[in-house]
């Protein structure tokens, strides 16, 4: 019996360095917690706003640049009714001053039964554009490449016809253009404050986690351990609850994004979606707006770790600069 009790003792102290060996070293930033949940949200949350912000500023850019480019690519000749005037002969001779010119591809008249369509919304069907004072149109294609003298245009036409007018569409082209860049500018706001905002979470998330293992840390920087090794636990923590919280709310943008782009495809025979198609076409923000949402996510998970890495940096340094207690 002594020598079976003994040749236990013996296999035990035997493998008490194994065990030793198997252990892992307690983690200097604590396991996942509530707060670590909350993190995790917060970030996603904060991924998820930032990547609609990005989504809505590219559908804006890229509907204002299609608006731009259509809009650049045409002139509208306007021919008002006047006593004596042949309306027909005075649609052929402007028709025929654009088409000569330098720069025009083409000059189509707006025929009557196009012209009633235009004005069926406010008039009602059935109207009869001779016995209305109804300005007829003429649309004039251009090159984009070669654009024509509008000065030029616009003097035979007054030469020609008083009644004539010429629009380039400039203004509207300037306030559109002017438009989509506020536009952008704000997205770009709200976007850098959301962003912002979450380097504060961070942050705050950062402190907490030191000041609840606050002895820890100062003992292992006060006998010799680097401040690149303390910072290098923290830095892979957060940097794994910033992935966790961007990698969700990216998800969740992108989803959204594909759900507004399915509804929008499916052009349901609403008001609501006839206005939308109007403004905006079919919304979908492309290959390049969901690259967006996939920058955001690693930008999010980042500048959580290179956030994290500079407060728990500037804990250790003033650690060392802070005079001793007497």
């Amino acid at each position: 019996m002594t020598e079976l009790v003994a040749d236990r003792r013996t296999a035990t102290a035997a493998d008490r360095p194994k065990e030793q060996m198997r252990r892992r070293a307690a983690p200097i930033v604590p396991p996942q917690n509530l707060a670590g949940t909350a993190l995790i949200i917060v970030i996603a949350i904060m991924t998820f706003l930032s990547s609609l912000t990005l989504g809505a500023v590219t559908l804006v850019g890229d509907t204002a640049s299609s608006w731009e480019s259509q809009i650049s690519r045409e002139a509208t000749i306007q021919i008002k009714p006047a006593d004596g005037l042949d309306m027909e002969a005075a649609l052929e001779r402007a028709s025929a001053i654009a088409s000569e010119a330098s720069g025009v591809l083409s000059a189509k008249v707006i025929d009557r039964e196009a012209t009633a369509r235009l004005l069926e919304p406010w008039l009602g069907s059935g109207l009869n554009i001779d016995e209305l004072p109804v300005p007829r149109l003429i649309v004039v294609t251009i090159d984009p490449e070669a654009q024509p003298d509008f000065t030029a245009i616009r003097a035979q036409l007054a030469e020609s016809l008083p009644s004539a007018s010429l629009d380039d569409h400039r203004t509207w082209v300037d306030r559109l253009v002017a438009m989509a860049r506020t536009t952008v500018g704000i997205g770009f706001s709200v976007l850098a404050l959301i962003l912002a905002a979450t380097v504060l979470c961070v942050v705050f998330a950062t402190r907490g986690a030191m000041a609840g293992n606050g002895h820890i840390i100062e003992v292992l920087h006060f006998v010799g351990a680097e401040a690149r090794f303390i910072a290098r636990q923290f830095r892979w923590h957060f940097l794994m609850t910033g992935i966790k919280g961007a990698t969700a709310g990216g998800l969740a943008a992108a989803l959204a994004f594909a759900g507004f782009s399915f509804w929008s495809a499916r052009n349901l025979a609403t008001p609501q979606a006839d206005q939308a198609t109007a403004l905006f076409g079919h919304f979908s923000i492309g290959l390049m707006g969901y690259l967006g949402v996939a920058l955001i996510v690693v930008l999010t998970a980042v500048l959580t770790a290179a956030t994290t890495h500079v407060t728990v940096v500037a804990y250790l340094t003033d650690l060392d600069t802070k005079p001793p207690e007497a």
